[in-house]
């Protein structure tokens, strides 16, 4: 029957949108929440990485939740792997250096006056606006 068809597929379609924050029909912005962790690691500059000590639960596949200044969800998913950045801009000779973690995640979210990110269920973090992204720095 066509018209049932038709029905089921709008039904679905309307589910999938509710979900998405594209649909709400506010303006949205493709953005990169980028995460840096201050964790400073001697590693490698450019090789994969995660938090460390007190930061262990920011890592590959860490569930992030962004949230807007009110609490409201606006994007969600999952960390990708980091990538160690240098803490330093002097070449020091050596192989391992200093080094933060950093994570970069492409995200489509509602414009707002202010975003929080919150990684595995942890106290939200404040995120700032730069140049297309969302910045945030632990601790």
């Amino acid at each position: 029957m066509p018209g049932r068809e038709v029905l089921t597929l709008t039904l679905a379609a309307a589910l999938v949108c509710g979900a998405a924050a594209g649909c709400s029909g506010e303006d949205t912005s493709k953005l990169t929440v980028r995460l840096l962790v201050r964790d400073i690691n001697l590693r490698a500059e450019g090789v994969d990485c995660a938090g460390t000590g007190p930061y262990q639960h920011v890592h590959n596949r860490s569930a992030f939740t962004v949230l807007d200044g009110a609490g409201k969800r606006l994007a969600s998913g999952e960390l990708p792997p980091g990538r160690s950045v240098g803490t330093f801009e002097e070449d020091l000779g050596v192989e391992k250096v200093p080094t933060y973690c950093e994570f970069a995640v492409p995200v489509e979210v509602a414009d707002r006056a202010a975003y929080r990110l919150v990684v595995e269920g942890k106290a939200p973090i404040d995120l700032k606006k730069d140049a297309g992204n969302l910045v945030a720095v632990v601790p």
